[in-house]
């Protein structure tokens, strides 16, 4: 199988582990990602506040460019699924360049789940994650606003859930997989971030839960570099914020897990090797 990759910066950057773990579990899966040649942000998350033409033209570009490809195009993070999915849905004037064969838009997360991924999935798993229980945050723009995103239950999804029980994690069910984290607010209102943050931490705790799982490079930032920062407000710490390909990549137990781990401001190497799924 053969799509089109569109890291975004995030992955480029300061996500390195989310990129590194998706390759990894797709080369295992048999999955070819092939990046987007020349590919540019896609304007995530100043552009359409800025300006709306400039926002439209520069995911616009990148759907051009992914035309010609002739392929689906994977996009592993929320705000740049985001911003290409809006640009899917707009009239084709209004990208910059046209697109004649506009290609479906398709989130990581969704790509992963689908039937015949799952099946292989599951046929690869070595070490299944001993029932680590997870609460699964989806964030604010990953399944909405449902007429863009075409997701059927976006106000309770599930489909991190289903991959954490396929992996042998134990997410548990809480009301906030949904609630934004304030995003890139952390750069003009971090007391907004800080407050949306700890109540997100305080929740998953009361859930029970042991990690947070994520799909999203901004949503993984603020829950996990602002910890100690909250602890000193009596919010819970030491919870440790991990990516879902990194869950996948554990439970294949491929060999590079450990070092994308170590990337972490909260460090999981403890926990992870408390369940037997990592050495100490």
């Amino acid at each position: 199988m053969k799509v089109s990759y569109y890291p975004g910066c995030s992955l480029h950057g300061t996500a390195r582990e989310y990129d590194e773990s998706t390759r990894a579990v797709a080369h295992a899966l048999g999955v070819d990602l092939e990046e987007l040649p020349d590919w540019n942000c896609c304007g995530a998350s100043s552009a359409h506040a800025t300006d709306e033409d400039l926002a439209k033209g520069l995911a616009g570009r990148n759907l051009a460019i992914a035309g010609k490809q002739g392929m689906d195009l994977v996009v592993p993070c929320a705000a740049c699924y985001s911003r290409l999915k809006a640009a899917e849905v707009v009239p084709v004037n209004a990208a910059a360049g046209g697109r004649d064969n506009s290609p479906r838009v398709i989130s990581l997360l969704d790509f992963l789940a689908s039937p015949d991924l799952l099946d292989a999935m599951a046929s690869l798993v070595k070490r299944p994650l001993n029932k680590l229980k997870v609460v699964s945050y989806y964030g604010c723009l990953l399944v909405r606003p449902p007429r863009t995103t075409g997701a059927l239950h976006h106000e309770f999804p599930e489909t991190m859930d289903r991959l954490m029980v396929l992996i042998g994690a134990l997410p548990f069910p809480w009301s906030y997989k949904t609630d934004c984290c304030g995003g890139s607010l952390v750069l003009s209102r971090k007391d907004i971030v800080l407050d949306l943050t700890a109540k997100l931490l305080k929740e998953a705790a009361k859930a029970g839960a042991e990690a947070i799982v994520v799909a999203c490079p901004l949503c993984q930032s603020n829950l996990d570099t602002r910890q100690e920062e909250l602890a000193r407000a009596g919010a819970p710490c030491h919870i440790p914020v991990l990516y879902f390909t990194e869950m996948i990549g554990l439970a294949f137990s491929l060999k590079d897990a450990a070092r994308w781990l170590k990337r972490h401001f909260v460090d999981p190497t403890e926990l992870l090797a408390s369940r037997g799924l990592l050495a100490r």
